[in-house]
């Protein structure tokens, strides 16, 4: 599989811009682990493979298990996740998947049980910023692996 075209070198002050989103989240109260956790479980929903990989390798990296990877797709029926991440991975499937009639209270309202006004805030935009970098990644046919060098990602041990 071949690239499309480099969506960074056409348009690089939009590149930048979303980038520049995406660093901003460092700086967000939901913390690094959970943030990977929803990069992947967004990146596996909508089949971004780029994403998927580049995502996994960061987690591998910030010190997640393997396991606890392997379990991101079956997490409702995993019990390697606390109820905060639960909350955070139906959030980010309903963010992605944005069901007809819109996400229901039920759902906001067990979100909000483990998360702050704040937290349930920072975490939608995070799963809006993935969205957009697995659309573009996805419409553009990025090669999953073609950046590890660039980001570090080599480091995870994973090829």
């Amino acid at each position: 599989m071949s690239q499309r075209l480099n969506y960074a070198q056409q348009s690089p002050e939009l590149f930048k811009k979303l980038s520049e989103l995406s660093m901003a989240l460092k700086g967000s109260v939901i913390e690094e682990k959970l943030r990977d956790l929803v990069n992947i479980r967004a990146s596996q929903l909508n089949g971004c493979a780029f994403c998927l990989d580049m995502h996994v390798k960061e987690a591998k990296i910030h010190g997640e298990s393997e396991l606890r990877l392997y379990h991101v797709a079956i997490w409702r029926e995993s019990n390697l996740f606390v109820p905060r991440e639960r909350a955070a991975l139906a959030w980010t499937e309903a963010v992605t998947k944005l069901p007809e009639g819109g996400i229901p209270d039920e759902l906001y309202e067990r979100v909000r049980g483990q998360l702050s006004e704040k937290e349930v805030s920072d975490l939608t935009f995070a799963i809006a910023i993935i969205n957009s970098w697995n659309r573009a990644s996805i419409a553009f046919k990025a090669v999953p692996g073609s950046a590890d060098k660039l980001y570090g990602l080599d480091k995870a041990g994973l090829s």
